[in-house]
């Protein structure tokens, strides 16, 4: 690949959330070009930082194929979304430390009920509903970081991200998208981050 580092610029369609975020960063850090030398193609950047990750802002849904694409190109890419944009988005409640060896075998229901179902009981037609109250699991500590959330109407793409997903939904935090892997379906959840100590990350 080869790169130029161009001054920020302004593109058609381009909304303040997206250019707001690239003004976080060094001006050579914003809008790097690389070139495809095998199928001759352009890739622009929004934000390369010189550690070598990629930041890219989508304020809107983006076709699998896309996601593959860049995901392919940039060796090391973050997601940074608008999660402002979603529809039926909500934070519900924090959550334990969901690899707590505790919880090993135990997953977590697939709901926008904070409960779990014992492993041994996946093959029973009616698994038996665990809530934290129950003994078994009552005593296993809630974290100030981990969030169950509903989305209603969900971009399903980012589902199938390999790359980080950072949704941004205003204010002073950030939450990764992260997915707890279960044999009764993949648990996703959010982690909470603060916004300073992730844009310092690849600034300092």
């Amino acid at each position: 690949m080869e790169s130029n580092s161009p001054l920020l610029r302004y593109y058609p369609g381009e909304t303040p959330w997206h250019r707001n975020w690239k003004k976080a960063f060094p001006p050579s850090f914003r809008e790097v070009s690389f070139m495809d030398q095998t199928l001759g193609e352009l890739h622009r950047a929004d934000v390369h930082t010189p550690c070598g990750t990629t930041l890219e802002f989508q304020n809107s849904p983006i076709c699998i194929d896309e996601l593959r694409s860049r995901e392919s190109f940039y060796p090391n890419l973050v997601w940074i979304l608008n999660g402002k944009k979603f529809k039926g988005f909500k934070i519900l409640k924090s959550l334990p430390d969901v690899d707590d060896v505790r919880l090993s075998a135990y997953e977590f229901c697939l709901s926008d009920h904070l409960s779990v179902i014992r492993k041994s009981d996946l093959l029973q037609a009616k698994p038996k509903i665990l809530n934290f109250h129950h003994p078994e699991v009552k005593g296993i500590p809630f974290t100030s970081y981990y969030y169950s959330f509903c989305w209603k109407h969900p971009h399903r793409v980012w589902y199938e991200a390999k790359a980080p997903i950072i949704v941004d939904l205003g204010g002073h935090f950030l939450y990764q998208l992260k997915q707890r892997r279960q044999l009764s379906g993949d648990y996703a959840y959010l982690h909470m981050i603060p916004r300073k100590s992730f844009i310092e990350k690849y600034v300092i």
